[in-house]
């Protein structure tokens, strides 16, 4: 009887946060996304790279991020929720600050759209749980 109450504990999590869950899935479709934009030309810390290593950096450096956050939602705290909801809000104004950076890729409606709604699902989720 208590793994039946564990999954219903689990369910209810996913809905009383529904908006994070959508947040989470369109960050990790920008991430998609940011590998055809070739993001990493506009972080400081590997925009020196040509575009063969930064790529092979960028995607690799999403494994251990990744492999973080599906531990974290193994047993998703409160806390760790509203950490990454913010997140999801200074990531959309991070893309705003780099709007005119000029290897900035990130132009067209799609993947503005996707991180839009990343961003505004960590707002209503901070503000409506």
């Amino acid at each position: 009887m208590s793994e039946i109450n564990h999954q219903i504990n689990d369910f209810n999590m996913m809905l009383q946060h529904v908006w994070f869950y959508l947040g989470l899935s369109f960050l990790f479709i920008h991430e998609l996304d940011a590998i055809r934009c070739k993001e990493w030309r506009i972080f400081p810390l590997v925009s020196w790279l040509n575009d063969k290593a930064g790529e092979r950096v960028f995607v690799f450096a999403h494994i251990p991020l990744f492999c973080w956050i599906f531990i974290a939602l193994n047993n998703p705290t409160n806390r760790f929720i509203q950490l990454f909801d913010a997140f999801m809000v200074v990531h959309g104004v991070l893309h705003l600050l780099f709007l005119l950076h000029p290897k900035n890729e990130f132009k067209d409606f799609i993947s503005w759209l996707i991180i839009v709604c990343a961003a505004i699902c960590g707002i209503i989720d901070l503000a409506f749980t």
